[in-house]
């Protein structure tokens, strides 16, 4: 790894530390209720007293970033491990079957893969209604058709490798031998594709709740706030910027993460 690629990668995990605090502990960097309003107060621009300014009901926007962390990157979190679990499971029976139940299930998953992420993800949105839970549900099935290709060519791969064959000859059940040798390379795959994944379910989440399919006012959540300052933009910007920066900053920092750590374990460089 070269010094730039330690230095960007250092960087991302220390930014992605702070909003890992934001998001498990969000009074140790923002003690004021997110949800206070002061109508007194309303459309304050960034100063000492609010930092990010405030918004149209006076309610402290640095407060509303850091207590949404947990919201926003949750879902994102949720939706990826999810969709991993399930990647791996589906992924790991097409490998493994015989060659019609293989083809069957690929054919699905490429038509799956042929749309975006998030229009699938907003296809689910508009079956089973808006809501968080909902949000977190379409995110999932979004991202899983990656992780079941993934874990299919992995599971492909390694169970002709040497030593599942020698576990094979001295009588290892097939399905022991999976678990012990074949599952484990497989899920090491989809962990660092994952970290990836984690910015891109961030991004639709986001994208879900700005729609205004996702969580409701007043709650604090990044999307929502950053369509909650969008008829205001020419004259408070920082309603919608900050929470702006922190899911840009989020993505970015995963991706850069991911990326880097998926080439190291390809031995490339990133």
């Amino acid at each position: 790894m070269s010094r730039g690629q330690r230095a960007a990668l250092w960087s991302a995990v220390a930014v992605l530390a702070v909003i890992a605090v934001a998001a498990v502990w969000p009074d140790l960097l923002a003690p004021q209720d997110p949800l206070q309003t002061d109508v007194r107060s309303a459309l304050l621009p960034p100063s000492p007293e609010h930092l990010f300014g405030t918004d149209q009901s006076g309610r402290d926007v640095y407060a509303r970033v850091v207590h949404g962390a947990g919201r926003s990157l949750g879902i994102g979190l949720l939706a990826t491990g999810i969709a991993v679990v399930v990647g791996l499971l589906v992924g790991a029976v097409a490998g493994m079957a015989p060659r019609g139940v293989d083809l069957t299930v690929m054919r699905v998953n490429d038509v799956l893969m042929a749309f975006p992420e998030f229009l699938v993800a907003l296809v689910v949105v508009a079956v089973l209604g808006p809501g968080p839970v909902n949000i977190a549900i379409a995110v999932t099935l979004a991202a899983v058709p990656v992780y079941v290709r993934l874990a299919r060519v992995q599971t492909r791969t390694l169970r002709v490798a040497e030593h599942v064959e020698a576990a094979r000859i001295l009588g290892v059940p097939p399905l022991r031998a999976f678990t012990r040798h074949v599952a484990p390379g497989v899920l090491g795959s989809l962990s660092v594709l994952a970290t990836i994944g984690i910015g891109s379910s961030i991004l639709a989440a986001a994208g879900l709740s700005f729609l205004g399919l996702g969580p409701s006012e007043p709650t604090a959540e990044w999307g929502l706030m950053l369509a909650g300052g969008r008829n205001v933009l020419g004259q408070a910007w920082w309603i919608s910027v900050f929470p702006g920066i922190a899911i840009t900053l989020s993505v970015v920092c995963a991706t850069v993460v991911g990326r880097i750590l998926r080439a190291r374990a390809d031995g490339r460089t990133a």
